[in-house]
């Protein structure tokens, strides 16, 4: 009888042992999203680019530093910009890409069903961008697809901290 007694509670520690890393994982998950909602809605993040997608060209790795800064009271833009443009810029010979930073913008968040966030930012006095359309996971993965006036679309992977 002790035998069976043991053999029980031996099952029993190994259950148990083997339920607490899928609550662990569970709980960091948890804490991410967390972490990214609470993001979302202080509209004080960071976008990193990581990819980024051209209208009819190949898809192109970014290395580090190529970002959108939203704030309150600022969008912060410094992206590249690969594909077609309708007319030349008339500002300096070494900005070809996505630049500006503004304090004046619209800015609308729309819940996804399935988890996540549509962001749509209309800034005004940024050049010729003329939308950014951000979705966003609750992992934090993110895509950033953006509209100008004299360019083709393109589109940015990367993620949101």
């Amino acid at each position: 009888m002790k035998k069976y007694l043991s053999l029980a509670a031996i099952s029993l520690v190994i259950l148990l042992a083997g339920a607490n890393p899928l609550s662990a994982q569970d709980s960091k998950k948890e804490r991410q999203e967390a972490t990214i909602k609470g993001l979302i809605d202080a509209q004080h993040y960071t976008f990193d680019a990581q990819t980024a997608i051209p209208l009819k060209l190949k898809i192109r790795h970014l290395a580090n530093g190529y970002y959108l800064i939203v704030a309150k009271d600022r969008i912060e833009a410094y992206l590249p910009y690969f594909g077609q443009a309708y007319s030349a810029p008339i500002a300096s010979a070494n900005s070809g890409g996505i630049e500006f930073k503004t304090s004046d913008f619209e800015y609308t968040v729309t819940p996804k069903k399935k988890g996540g966030w549509d962001i749509k930012i209309l800034p005004k006095k940024a050049g010729d961008t003329r939308q950014l359309f951000l979705t966003v996971t609750t992992s934090g993965y993110a895509s950033l697809q953006v509209t100008s006036t004299n360019r083709q679309f393109i589109s940015f992977n990367g993620y949101i901290h």
